[in-house]
């Protein structure tokens, strides 16, 4: 299935993005070490964004569909950049998740997580060092 998506110049090292679907809209710029004022996500910052919430959002299909507990869930990640070629080089996340999960539960789980979409759709060179932290 495809989903249509559009995008326009806004002037200023700025994006306008459209998703067709729904018409929700969002901003990108670029950032403070590329030229940019770091005002909005920058376009490698919705990459590294969609990592943690792609995890998320197929935790939660899976824990929904199999009655797991699931409330509370977050994530932090960091985007590291490198130069030449400039480009994403490490996606450090952190997973918070319900300690109240069985043991098995949690396995489940974190498969489901290493195997989303986004995270296998980045370039295998791209570090993603996750941890699930239980609370």
């Amino acid at each position: 299935m495809a989903v249509e998506m559009t995008g326009r110049y806004a002037g200023g090292l700025k994006t306008e993005l459209r998703h067709g679907p729904s018409g929700a809209e969002i901003r990108t710029a670029a950032p403070v070490d590329n030229a940019g004022d770091g005002s909005s996500f920058s376009p490698t910052d919705l990459l590294a964004a969609s990592l943690g919430a792609c995890m998320v959002t197929v935790m939660a299909i899976y824990a929904e569909r199999n009655g797991m507990p699931f409330d509370g869930v977050s994530f932090s990640l960091e985007k590291h950049m490198r130069a030449d070629p400039r480009r994403v080089e490490s996606l450090p996340v952190t997973l918070r998740m319900p300690a109240a999960l069985t043991d098995e539960q949690r396995q489940k789980l974190e498969h489901v997580a290493l195997t989303c979409p986004v995270y296998r759709s980045l370039l295998p060179e791209i570090s993603k060092e996750v941890t699930f932290v239980y609370e």
